[in-house]
């Protein structure tokens, strides 16, 4: 078993863990590793639906996700290679007035910190959405700057650029333990070794609590399996068509590389213990289901041939927001989890804040107080 020193260990090899790795190879002088159990990309990254929005309901995140869309826009300047970013623009609507009155409430919001989401009538979204269907519609409004990205190679064009500016990857290695000596993080233990660092940051999604738990220290996360499909576009959407997020029809959807459009449910259902065991097919209920509801939108799609699906885990949070920020009690350990499936939109920002947090004492690009571990806190261990 070998043993290495480390200024900074990551714990999780995905799309976040990656970012902040990448933002942490700038010209910092920082030795870190990130430590992956499988191969890049190969957990819960790969299979994000890679929707890439700023319409949250959250304000932290809203800045969070319109902060990482300026990089994926211009990926290739800030980063290097392609994210495979394709702009389409995406329609949030409402069937309801409740749900009207605070979509107009969030887009208000929104618009204060800088997103370009606006108010639309029903007309111009016939117009944005051709073929769309919108007499159900009570309000919608649009994202021109909304689109979707490759969430593999995101990952590995983040991590290539570490790569070269000196950051090490222990791939096929897994974490079994965090070292905390004297309230302090001395290092972690894995399956080939021990590696000393002065800070150790825990991005390891479903997996988070497992790690934590040992130290006294709990999220309360919920593992929750959610599934999502694709199915080829008929000929006269060949050209694609918007995202939507729809809030009449519960689904999501958008389109995909290979003529294809891909689509899933608002709110996933079931929770699933141990992300390591659970069934990645996509039960053919499933399938006939999204269906229905993306074709109640765009009708052209009610006979879409089925082409594939898979199923993945969110981790969610007690209050389903992120939790991004120092483990209060034990210096040196960082975490960032419980993102709900929206981890992807958020990750060039989320790298960058967690980069900060290590080298500036705080996180600069965003406000990170509203998402501090200690909400949740009702024991001594995570106070503070």
């Amino acid at each position: 078993m070998s043993r290495v020193f480390s200024d900074v260990v990551i714990v999780g090899g995905g799309v976040v863990g990656c970012s902040a790795a990448f933002h942490l190879s700038q010209p910092r002088g920082a030795r870190v590793i990130v430590v992956e159990k499988g191969s890049l990309a190969s957990g819960m990254t790969k299979r994000s639906g890679a929707l890439i929005h700023t319409s949250f309901t959250h304000a932290p995140e809203a800045r969070l996700a319109l902060a990482s869309l300026r990089y994926f826009q211009d990926w290739k300047e800030i980063v290097g290679g392609s994210c495979g970013f394709t702009q389409t623009g995406c329609a949030i609507v409402t069937g309801n007035e409740t749900a009207a009155a605070k979509l107009r409430e969030q887009i208000a919001a929104l618009w204060k910190i800088g997103s370009h989401t606006r108010v639309i009538s029903l007309e111009q979204l016939r117009e944005l959405a051709p073929g769309a269907r919108v007499d159900d519609l009570t309000l919608a409004a649009y994202e021109a700057e909304a689109g979707y990205a490759d969430p593999v190679e995101t990952t590995r064009t983040l991590a290539a650029r570490a790569k070269e500016r000196g950051v090490a990857f222990k791939t096929g290695t897994l974490v079994k333990g965090i070292r905390v000596n004297m309230g302090r993080v001395s290092g972690v233990d894995t399956t080939t070794g021990e590696i000393d660092a002065l800070t150790v940051v825990v991005i390891a999604g479903a997996w988070t609590d497992r790690l934590l738990k040992p130290l006294g220290v709990e999220i309360g996360i919920q593992n929750t399996r959610a599934q999502v499909v694709f199915f080829e576009r008929p000929a006269e959407l060949k050209a694609g068509h918007a995202a939507f997020i729809d809030g009449a029809t519960g689904a999501h959807f958008r389109p995909h590389t290979f003529g294809l459009t891909m689509g899933g449910l608002n709110t996933p259902q079931g929770e699933e213990k141990d992300p390591d065991h659970f069934d990645e097919h996509v039960a053919p209920e499933f399938v006939a289901d999204v269906r229905q509801r993306i074709a109640a939108r765009l009708p052209a799609l009610a006979q879409a041939r089925y082409i594939r699906g898979h199923a993945g885990i969110y981790d969610t949070s007690p209050d389903a927001r992120p939790v991004i920020s120092r483990v209060p009690g034990i210096e040196g350990l960082i975490v960032a989890a419980g993102f709900s499936g929206e981890g992807f939109a958020l990750a060039p920002a989320v790298g960058a804040c967690v980069a900060e947090m290590i080298t500036d004492g705080a996180a600069r690009s965003v406000d990170l107080r509203p998402l501090q571990l200690n909400r949740f806190s009702k024991n001594d261990t995570v106070t503070g």
